[in-house]
């Protein structure tokens, strides 16, 4: 444990975004596993709307700092592959 006090006070900032990263980060995968299963079923109606929140949830996690720019447009090109490929 910290003697100094700012120190502490980073140890509480830390456990504050940690906890905020957790649970943006589950929700980011929710979404994401949301549009697979609608893409596994062939669902092309509950696939685009399961696509538009799992989208904007990638870009939200890219604007928290929780994702790389560049690994959410991997995600994104992925999904938008699946969501045409049900056609």
């Amino acid at each position: 444990m910290p003697n100094i006090k700012s120190a502490k006070k980073r140890v509480l900032i830390a456990e504050v975004r940690n906890a905020r990263n957790k649970a943006a980060k589950s929700e980011l995968k929710t979404a994401i596993k949301k549009f697979e299963a609608a893409a596994a079923e062939g669902n092309r109606t509950e696939a685009d709307g399961a696509y538009k929140v799992a989208v904007k949830k990638v870009d939200q996690a890219v604007a928290k700092g929780i994702l790389h720019k560049n690994t959410a447009a991997h995600r994104k090109s992925a999904m938008t592959l699946k969501l045409n490929k049900i056609g």
